[in-house]
């Protein structure tokens, strides 16, 4: 069974063929953008992430004191919540005021956070003392369309003025992958 789309389309092993080749994202994304705005129906489209490579962009050091400021803000703020939960709730009125029941839920978050983040950080025993972002970037996006599909979506892109990029390749047969989430902040 292939994957099926909202609008009950269902593809599997379709041959593919790539109309545009892009350097970002954004201008395969503005592509389907410009197939859909055309009435093209963008569910026969993939945009492929080729040769892609994963970035670690190193931040900075991370050392014991940074284990405890982040450990304690992180527990601080889950002691902040669970407070402010409790006083909504009225748990425990009238033995304990919600504004002393909140803050002594955040100092003990504090606390125990503080106390988590030192320890975690210990038993890294230096192994990993620098802080970073990671990332995956593709060289190039390539925008695949069903190959019944292809000619008719590359004039579209023609017409309305979007340059191909570089060559594309010859034709795919891709099989879709069903995802869970969205690559760049959702679709338009």
């Amino acid at each position: 069974m292939g994957t099926q789309f909202s609008n009950g389309t269902e593809v599997e092993g379709v041959a593919r063929r790539s109309i545009a080749s892009f350097s970002s994202y954004s201008e395969a994304e503005a592509a389907v953008d410009k197939l859909s705005d055309s009435g093209f129906p963008v569910e026969r489209v993939q945009i492929v992430g080729r040769d892609l490579k994963f970035v670690e962009q190193v931040t900075g050091r991370f050392g014991y004191v940074d284990a405890a400021l982040r450990g304690a803000a992180t527990g601080g703020i889950t002691g902040l919540l669970i407070g402010w939960l409790f006083a909504i709730f009225d748990w425990f009125d009238p033995i304990v005021r919600s504004g002393w029941l909140i803050l002594d839920a955040i100092w003990f978050g504090i606390s125990v956070g503080l106390v988590f983040g030192l320890a975690t950080h210990a038993m890294l025993r230096g192994r990993r003392d620098f802080a970073s972002v990671p990332s995956m970037r593709a060289e190039r996006y390539e925008v695949l369309v069903d190959e019944r599909f292809a000619d008719e979506a590359r004039a579209l892109l023609s017409g309305a003025g979007v340059p191909p990029g570089d060559t594309p390749k010859s034709a795919t047969t891709a099989k879709p992958v069903a995802s869970s989430r969205s690559d760049t902040g959702g679709s338009r």
